[in-house]
Parts: C-alpha cells; sequence; structure tokens
C-alpha cells in the first residue's frame, strides 16, 4: 500500500526540461517530495492539430526527460487520458498537497487549466500556476490605454523596453516517492500511428541546448544576412524545442545578449534581429491571447466570409509537392522529409495556397500543424493569417508574392530546389525562375504548373475588392 507522505505535483505539459523550468523549480523549492508527471492525450487515429512527426519527436522528448529527471532523484510518472480524472486519481493516492504547472497559451490548454483550478478547491490543494512560456505574458504588453496591440512595431519597442526575467537554475533533489505506478514511456503506437518516415531532429533537452550553441556561438551573427535563404544553414533551428519546452526562453535569450556583448557593432545588428524574432513568437502569443477567436475567423474583420474554393484535387498536388512550382513543391518536400520547412518557403506556399490556388487559410494551417516538429498553434495561425491577408499586421490582399520572383531572390541558382526534387537535379537553375515558356514539363517526371500565376493572382484581386465592396 502507498505510504502517504505530504508532497507536490509538478504537471508536466510543454515543459519537458529539468534546467530553467518555473514551475519545477518553485515545486522543489517547497521542500517536500517532488511527484513530476507527464499525462498523455487519449485520442487515436488522427488529430486536427498534430501527427506522426510531433508525437515521435514528443516520445523521444520524454524519454530523454526521464533520464533527466533520473539524475535529481525524480521519477517520471506517465498517465493517460483526461488531465482533470488523472490529476485527481494522483493526488488522492500520493496525498499532494500542492500542485505546479506552467500554464498554456492556448485556448484549449487554458480551458483544461480552468479545471484543474476547480479540481485543487475541491480537494483543497494548493494550485500553482506559473507563466513560463514566454518572456511576457499577453497582459504586460499593452498600449498605454491598456489595450492589447495588433500591430507588431509598436508592440516590439514596448517589449524590448521591458525588464526581462532571469534564467532559473537546476532544481535540488526531488526525491520522488517510489511506490507510484506509472504507464511505460509512449511511442506513436501509444496513439495508433505508424512511425514517421521522415528524418526528425533529435529531441531532447542536451540535443536543444547543443543547438542553441551551434546558433549563439555562429548562425545569429549573420542572422539578416542569411535567414531568408533556404539554402544555406542560416537560421537557429530552435523552434521545436521552444515548442516543446526543452529549453527555456529565458535562457535563449539571456545567451542571445551574451553573445551581443561580445560581438562588434555589425554583428551586434543581426543579433537584435534575431531577438525580434523572438518577439514576434510572443506577439502572436499576445494576439491568440486576447483575440482566441482568430482560430475560428479572419483576425481583420473585413475579410470575414471570404469565398474560398473547395481543397480538391489543387490542394492534394499541394500537399504532395506536385504544384509544378518548384520552389513550392520543394517546400513541401522538405516538409514531408523532415518535418521542417525554411520561414521564408512556408511564406511563398502558404501564399500560394491562398492567393494561388484560392483554397482556405485553415486548410493549410491544419497542415502545417499535423506535419511541423515546431507546430505552435499561435505563430502558425499568425503567419498564415499575414500569408492571405487577413490577419493581425498582414500583408495587404493585393501584395501577392510570385513564386518564380520569390526563387530568383532567395534560391537563384536552385540549390534548395535540387536538394528536394530530385527529378530536377540535372535542370539548369534559370529555368526555375518562369513558368515554361515551350507548355514541356522541366523534367519528364516532373508536372507543369497547375496555374498560371498571373491568371490567378488578377482573380485574388477581384475576390478580394468585390467582398471588400460588397
Amino acid at each position: 500500500m502507498l505510504n502517504k507522505q505530504p508532497s507536490v505535483i509538478h504537471w508536466f505539459r510543454r515543459d519537458l526540461r529539468i534546467v530553467d523550468n518555473t514551475g519545477l523549480f518553485l515545486a522543489s523549492e517547497s521542500g517536500l517530495p517532488v511527484i513530476p508527471v507527464y499525462i498523455l492525450s487519449d485520442w487515436r487515429g488522427a488529430h486536427h492539430w498534430t501527427g506522426p512527426n510531433r508525437q515521435h519527436f514528443l516520445c523521444g522528448a520524454l524519454e530523454s526527460l526521464a533520464r533527466n529527471l533520473e539524475t535529481i532523484d525524480g521519477c517520471l510518472i506517465v498517465r493517460q487520458g483526461s488531465a482533470v480524472t488523472e490529476l485527481r486519481k494522483l493526488i488522492v493516492e500520493s496525498g499532494a498537497v500542492e500542485l505546479h504547472f506552467n500554464s498554456d497559451p492556448d485556448p484549449f490548454g487554458k480551458s483544461v487549466e480552468n479545471e484543474i483550478r476547480n479540481l485543487c478547491a475541491e480537494l483543497g490543494v494548493k494550485c500553482c500556476a506559473h507563466f513560463d512560456v514566454a518572456l511576457h505574458s499577453p497582459d504586460e504588453v499593452l498600449t498605454q490605454g491598456g489595450s492589447p496591440y495588433r500591430v507588431y512595431t509598436p508592440y516590439s519597442k514596448n517589449w524590448l523596453n521591458l525588464p526581462k526575467p532571469s534564467p532559473l537554475s537546476k532544481p535540488g533533489a526531488l526525491r520522488t516517492p517510489k511506490d507510484l505506478s506509472s504507464l511505460p514511456l509512449p511511442t506513436v503506437v501509444t496513439w495508433g500511428m505508424e512511425p514517421p518516415t521522415a528524418q526528425l531532429l533529435e529531441p531532447g533537452e542536451r540535443a536543444a541546448r547543443e543547438r542553441l550553441k551551434k546558433a549563439i556561438s555562429g548562425k545569429i551573427q549573420s542572422y539578416q544576412a542569411q535567414r531568408d535563404f533556404p539554402a544555406a544553414d542560416g537560421t537557429s533551428r530552435i523552434s521545436q524545442d521552444l515548442r516543446y519546452g526543452l529549453i527555456s526562453i529565458r535562457t535563449v535569450y539571456a545567451e542571445a545578449l551574451k553573445a551581443r556583448a561580445a560581438r562588434d557593432f555589425k554583428q551586434q545588428g543581426e543579433i537584435d534581429i534575431y531577438i525580434k524574432e523572438l518577439v514576434w513568437r510572443e506577439f502572436y502569443f499576445a494576439i491568440l491571447h486576447h483575440f482566441p477567436n482568430v482560430l475560428d475567423e479572419e483576425f481583420n474583420p473585413d475579410w470575414r466570409g471570404l469565398p474560398w474554393d473547395e481543397p480538391g484535387e489543387l490542394f492534394e498536388k499541394w500537399k504532395s509537392g506536385l504544384t509544378g512550382f518548384p520552389i513550392v513543391d520543394a517546400g513541401m518536400r522538405e516538409l514531408k522529409a523532415t518535418g521542417f520547412m525554411h520561414n521564408r518557403v512556408r511564406m511563398i506556399v502558404a501564399m500560394f495556397l491562398t492567393k494561388d490556388l484560392h483554397i482556405d487559410w485553415k486548410q493549410g494551417e491544419s497542415w502545417f500543424m499535423q506535419n511541423l516538429l515546431d507546430g505552435e498553434i499561435a505563430s502558425n495561425n499568425g503567419g498564415w493569417q499575414w500569408s492571405a491577408g487577413t490577419g493581425a499586421d498582414a500583408a495587404p490582399y493585393f501584395r501577392i508574392q510570385n513564386p518564380w520572383t520569390q526563387t530568383a531572390k532567395f534560391d537563384p541558382t536552385g540549390i534548395y530546389i535540387k536538394r528536394w526534387i530530385p527529378e530536377l537535379a540535372k535542370v539548369h537553375p534559370s529555368r526555375f525562375l518562369e513558368a515554361p515558356k515551350d507548355g514541356r514539363p522541366l523534367a519528364p517526371d516532373y508536372p507543369l504548373p497547375c496555374v498560371d500565376h498571373k491568371t490567378e493572382r488578377d482573380r485574388t484581386l477581384a475576390i478580394f475588392k468585390k467582398h471588400r465592396a460588397g
């Protein structure tokens, strides 16, 4: 029989690390034994917001977390089902007197948190919710009138001027009770899925810190010069680590500032550009917090009710990387092969789906979430609405990227395209800069463009103008 002694629970969610983890650190500061728990969701087969790539990465992150907890006399308890039901059981089993967790930035997580607060009140357990996912909460960065920002630039100026929290240390010994039952660590089969074929990054806290170290020591010092070229290794590649909390945003920011202080003026400017990308992440958290309706409709009310085409054959070609537009297809194939897509290419493929194929941004939003390792609900929604011209501080509807000229700017030698489209390996890159003039495909086993960009651009302008007028 379980020997009940006062203890505290730390409920892991999207904070799968032991270093600089607000909830875990403060749970350990209680002086009581700490029970670390992760509750697996119980859906099976398919999900609107995730897929095999992300679940496989999650499994690796949990395996790493379990090993790391052992180094501080902890043991990861794994349960599956409703968070409210499973936490109720664990509190009753263990006699826990406090429940700690780091708050979720999306509406679904917040809804569960409200239920957890009610549960703790019912059971007489102290409920300790901590802000950990960003440097500033959405309610910290407001206009002088106390309203949320709708535009990035004034938000970023305010954000940059606010004092930042410092990283926390690793907690001391957790002394997790030894007699609590636990499920085995999950695999993708747990959710009724097949293991992914994509070549994914290594999961876990150690791997995340190595990626950050590589970014800080080199890549962000030429960030502005390299970040838009998908053939270059010019981005930090830590977005999935922030999404799963394998590293904290406090640590990222502190390391970036440390690197900035040690560099010359030009390199400092490059690092400043990188820091502003971190601000975009928090801007979109704020948008989702203050305007949760963006998950169901366009942020800009002018564009609600836009007519979109049904996602039929053209949508399938887009998902498969068979549109006949090399830069678009390369991006979609990179996504399939790696669970990642370069950010510049994300903009190109998103605008192509919404402006050339006239398919609802929500379809692309869901596809990205199912396939991207770094699928972040707020940023993904913000990026898709930006490309569609419907979101906060979005590109104007009449700014429609041309895939051919985007190729000329950002992959002029075709290195990125050839990396992901082997059918085009022997094609001269100059042919990737415009549609085939002779009506023949670029290669025998590569399709012709599925639409004419100019025709579809004109149609998009007409649709938006008519909607605004009506």
